[in-house]
C-alpha cells in the first residue's frame, strides 16, 4: 500500500470513529421492544395447535380460545382488557365449573382475567397468566341480570376479608363460597387454587370429612375478592415448564401459621426493583414465542369462542386500573413472632410487600 493510500485510510478511520462517538446510542443500537407491548397488542390468538411454552410467569401459548362474554352460568368481566383467552382445556374447565357449581347453590361465575390472546407478559397487572393455564374467578356471585359492558368495567368485586384484617368477614362469607372452592379443587386438571390466607384459615377451621382437596388451596397475597385457578401443563405442550407439586398435607399447619405473623407483611427494603414485565424482552421468553407472535390469526373472534349465545358484546372503553397495592407500606404492629393459624387474628392493616413475589 502506498503512503498516500495509507494516509487516506487513516483519515477515513478517524472520521468513522468520530461519527460513531457522536451517534446517539438509540441510533447505533436499536432498542428491542418490550414483550408486553408486542403481546399486549395482539387482538386474536395464534391459529395453530394449542401449546403452552415456558413457565406461568415467563412464556406464551398458541391455539388459544376465548370464553364467550355471556353463558348460561357465567359472565365475563373487564372486557376492555381482552383477557378472556386461554388454552382450550382451561376455557372448557371454566365452563364446566360454572355449570356444576350451580348444583352447590352458586348462581354463576363472574370470570376475571384469564390470558391475553397469545399470552405473554401483560401490559398491566399479573406476573403470571402468560401460558393460558391461569384464570381468576370472582368471589362475588353472578347477578340474575345480564350486566352491561359499562357495568362490567366499573362493578367492584366484593372482598370476603374483614377490612384491615386477615380473617374472613362472616357477614359476607357463606358455605357456598367453600363449596365453590371445593368444586374447583375437585377437578383433576387443577393443580393450585390461590386464595387469601384468611380464606385458607376459614377452610381449615370449618371443612369436615374429606379434606385432601385442601392441599390444592394455597394462601397467597391478595386474592381476597377472587380466587386463582391454575391447571397443569397439558398434553402436546412439550415446551411447558411445570410448577413443583403441592405438599401432600392439607396445609393447615405451620406453613399457614406463618401468614399470621409479621414476616409476610413486612415491607421490602432497599431499592425497588422494576417489575419483570416492564423489562422483559423477547430474548427473555422461550424461542417459540417469536413464532407464536408471527403466526396467522383465525378468521374471526367468534370462530374461536367457546360457549355462550353466539353473540359478542362490544367492550366498553378501557378504564384506568386501580392500584395493585394498598398505599400503606407500614409493617403491621402487634403481631406475635409466632402464631397459631387457628387463633383469633387481630384486625390490622395489611400492606402489600414490595416487590410482590410472583405466584
Amino acid at each position: 500500500m502506498s503512503g498516500s493510500f495509507a494516509k487516506l485510510f487513516a483519515r477515513m478511520a478517524l472520521v468513522s470513529a468520530a461519527f460513531a462517538m457522536a451517534m446517539p446510542a438509540s441510533v447505533s443500537v436499536a432498542k428491542e421492544p418490550l414483550a408486553k407491548d408486542l403481546f399486549g397488542g395482539m387482538k386474536l390468538p395464534a391459529a395453530t395447535a394449542p401449546k403452552s411454552y415456558g413457565f406461568y410467569s415467563k412464556g406464551c401459548f398458541s391455539g388459544g380460545m376465548a370464553i364467550a362474554t355471556d353463558g348460561p352460568t357465567w359472565q365475563a368481566m373487564r372486557l376492555s382488557r381482552n383477557r378472556r383467552w386461554g388454552h382450550p382445556t382451561m376455557i372448557n374447565l371454566i365452563e364446566r365449573l360454572s355449570r356444576e357449581a350451580t348444583q352447590d347453590g352458586w348462581p354463576g361465575l363472574l370470570v376475571g382475567d384469564i390470558s391475553q390472546p397469545r399470552g405473554g407478559p401483560m401490559l398491566t397487572g399479573h406476573a403470571s397468566h402468560q401460558i393460558g393455564l391461569d384464570a381468576d374467578i370472582w368471589l362475588t356471585k353472578m347477578p340474575s341480570k345480564t350486566l352491561s359492558a359499562t357495568e362490567r368495567e366499573n362493578m367492584s368485586a366484593i372482598s370476603v376479608i374483614k377490612q384491615g384484617g386477615l380473617t374472613v368477614d362472616e357477614r359476607i362469607w357463606t358455605p357456598e363460597h367453600a363449596k365453590l372452592l371445593k368444586r374447583a379443587a375437585s377437578y383433576e386438571e387443577v393443580e393450585r387454587i390461590l386464595v387469601h390466607p384468611g380464606i385458607k384459615k376459614k377452610l381449615c377451621e370449618t371443612v369436615t370429612g374429606e379434606r385432601s382437596w385442601l392441599r390444592k388451596v394455597r394462601p397467597f397475597w391478595g386474592h381476597d375478592y377472587h380466587f386463582h385457578i391454575r391447571i397443569g401443563c397439558q398434553p402436546g405442550s412439550a415446551g411447558c415448564k411445570p410448577q413443583d407439586a403441592t405438599p401432600k398435607s392439607d396445609g393447615c399447619d405451620e406453613s399457614l401459621a406463618w401468614w399470621f405473623t409479621e414476616e409476610p407483611w413486612r415491607p421490602a427494603t432497599g431499592p425497588v426493583k422494576p417489575k419483570a414485565r416492564d423489562i422483559m424482552t423477547m430474548a427473555s421468553l422461550p424461542k417459540e414465542c417469536r413464532a407464536v407472535l408471527a403466526a396467522p390469526s383465525p378468521a374471526s373472534e367468534m370462530a374461536v369462542t367457546i360457549g355462550g349465545n353466539g353473540t359478542a358484546m362490544a367492550a366498553a372503553p378501557a378504564m384506568a386500573e386501580p392500584a395493585l397495592e394498598p398505599a400503606s407500606t407500614m409493617a403491621p404492629a402487634g403481631l406475635p413472632a409466632t402464631a397459631s393459624a387457628f387463633a383469633p387474628t387481630p384486625d390490622i392493616k395489611v400492606p402489600m410487600p414490595k416487590p410482590r413475589p410472583s405466584n
